[in-house]
């Protein structure tokens, strides 16, 4: 059961994430180019598992994302706060679809199952 609420909260945040994305009228050419763009932090498995899965991590988990969703917000940035909602909606669509949090075995184990 736990499982499944993750992947609802995904949903939640990649639709909460569209909605204010549209909302500001923001470019959805944009969005496209930078939709996948926290997925190039996989290239951190080039090294070693450990430091991918950190590196991995460090761009997947809301933290960053939502501290860029308030600075594009407090400083009135539109390119900041677009960029931020984007990173959001990444995450909450990983999450949806059951891609979690990487432990340092290997690629495929996450916090949410084995992929």
């Amino acid at each position: 059961m736990s499982k499944v609420l993750l992947h609802v909260e995904g949903l939640a945040i990649l639709l909460l994430c569209l909605y204010f994305y549209e909302y500001n009228q923001f470019g959805w050419v944009f969005f496209l180019i930078l939709l996948f763009a926290p997925d190039i932090s996989m290239f951190g498995y080039l090294i070693n598992h450990k430091i991918g899965a950190v590196i991995y991590n460090v761009f997947h988990t809301y933290t960053i994302s939502i501290i860029v969703v308030v600075f594009g917000l407090t400083m009135s940035n539109d390119m900041v706060l677009a960029i931020g909602l984007i990173w959001c909606a990444h995450i909450g669509m990983d999450r949806m679809i059951g891609y979690g949090l990487k432990y340092p075995t290997e690629f495929k184990d996450t916090h949410l199952n084995r992929v």
